[in-house]
């Protein structure tokens, strides 16, 4: 049996954003967030439940899977494979739109609701070795929460290193499916959450249909070009910057009367390189003023 990959666009918003298994969605909240008893999530609302591209390749308009619980409660969770600019800022803005988005004008501020933001990150971010950090507003002094309604927590992926036989709690097994879903060939015995089991069931190959498979492969394609692109790029970058240090370096003994042998055999390149860089960079002497005709 093959899985998917879950941090594939299409893949993450059908598994967390199933309208007909929100089991899954309320599992992961209450893993990732810690909420044990009368805390814990039963019910969810999703706000933007999943639906396949219109045309196969398509972006999906879905951003990310936001719910709401029967507390009232947004929840934002987002899968982040590449480091976009301003990430920091971001997950502000889209927490503190949604926060403020609950009430309108002139609305009692006791009506606000907390919001929650989950990242589940496919990068490095954050100092700390764990896979697993939480963030609140505090008092720097004390460490008082005193302003509970925003809380964000993230999951790096690339700090969770952990091996099939050591998942012993359920944010741990949640992470690894998410992370390695795609190179296993059955679920992991130790897996005994409902949740969980629907996850990997919706992340089963043959579970899925023709249509939302096509859209899953064009999803993985368009992120792989999308990574070609930015490699290319800065591989571009770093050429031009290579290429510029090392006319520089030409220019700079050439300017101290060193020979061009003798430059061609520190730097490595050939003597007729030399010569070009010296004849492309040097400044072209001012040829002399040729006499006015009508001047006699």
């Amino acid at each position: 049996m093959k899985f998917v990959d879950v941090k594939n666009d299409v893949a993450f918003r059908k598994i967390f954003g199933n309208e007909n298994k929100k089991v899954i969605l309320i599992s992961f909240l209450n893993a990732v967030l810690g909420l044990e008893g009368q805390n814990r999530v039963k019910e969810v609302t999703l706000l933007n439940p999943f639906q396949l591209p219109r045309i196969a390749g398509e972006k999906s308009s879905i951003i990310d899977v936001r719910a709401t619980d029967e507390k009232g409660v947004t929840f934002i969770v987002e899968m982040q494979v590449a480091e976009p600019a301003g990430f920091d800022k971001r997950v502000l803005y889209y927490t503190s739109k949604d926060y403020a988005g609950q009430i309108n004008s002139g609305d009692d501020y006791p009506l606000l609701r907390p919001v929650y933001f989950i990242g589940i990150l496919n990068f490095d971010y954050f100092l700390g070795e764990d896979y697993l950090s939480s963030h609140s507003i505090i008092d720097e002094a004390t460490g008082e929460n005193g302003f509970k309604d925003l809380k964000f927590r993230f999951i790096e992926l690339r700090k969770f290193n952990k091996k099939s036989h050591q998942l012993k709690s359920i944010i741990d097994k949640w992470t690894f499916f998410i992370k390695y879903a795609e190179d296993l060939d059955v679920m992991p015995d130790n897996v005994d959450d409902e949740g969980l089991k629907e996850a990997y069931g919706e992340a089963a190959q043959h579970n899925w249909t023709k249509e939302a498979y096509n859209a899953y492969i064009y999803s993985g394609i368009r992120a792989q070009d999308e990574r070609g692109r930015i490699e290319l790029a800065e591989q571009k970058a770093l050429q031009k910057g290579k290429k510029e240090e090392k006319e520089n370096a030409v220019m700079g003994l050439h300017e101290n009367g060193i020979s061009n042998d003798l430059i061609a055999k520190s730097l490595k390149i050939s003597i007729e390189k030399v010569e070009e860089i010296i004849k492309k960079t040097q400044i072209p002497t001012k040829g002399k003023k040729q006499k006015n005709p009508r001047i006699k």
